[in-house]
């Protein structure tokens, strides 16, 4: 029998709580809606709920800032690695497979052109530097 709670999407948790749960501020996490990272939904009376997945992506924005990446930055890659995890998702749905190669966890390799630096001639001797 699933319920409601069963859904990550499920808005089940009050500020307070999701603040606790997740170690932050209440303001914590009004910034990042205000940063449009997360959009809680409202209960009748207008008090933010937040759901699992919301605390995720809250928690993991909290791990960014703490190591330094600017709060704007942050909000970005925890969006884009939450799309980049429906895509794999997605794909697992309709049949296909993951390789390794499309595991988001593993560095993508430098094309080895763009690793191999190019070092260009120092000037020609015979000019000399023009004067003004």
């Amino acid at each position: 029998m699933n319920t409601a709670f069963d859904d990550a999407d499920f808005p089940a948790y009050t500020m307070g709580r999701a603040a606790d749960i997740i170690g932050v501020t209440p303001a914590f996490l009004r910034s990042l809606g205000a940063a449009g990272l997360i959009e809680p939904e409202r209960s009748h009376g207008g008090h933010r709920r937040y759901s699992r997945h919301q605390l995720q992506l809250a928690g993991r924005a909290r791990q960014l800032l703490d190591e330094g990446i600017p709060m704007a930055a942050a909000c970005r890659i925890v969006t884009l690695e939450d799309r980049l995890d429906a895509a794999h998702r997605r794909i697992t749905e309709l049949g296909g497979t993951l390789t390794p190669d499309d595991d988001a966890d593993v560095p993508t390799s430098t094309h080895p052109d763009i690793a191999t630096p190019k070092y260009y001639p120092s000037p020609r001797p015979d000019r000399s530097p023009s004067t003004p």
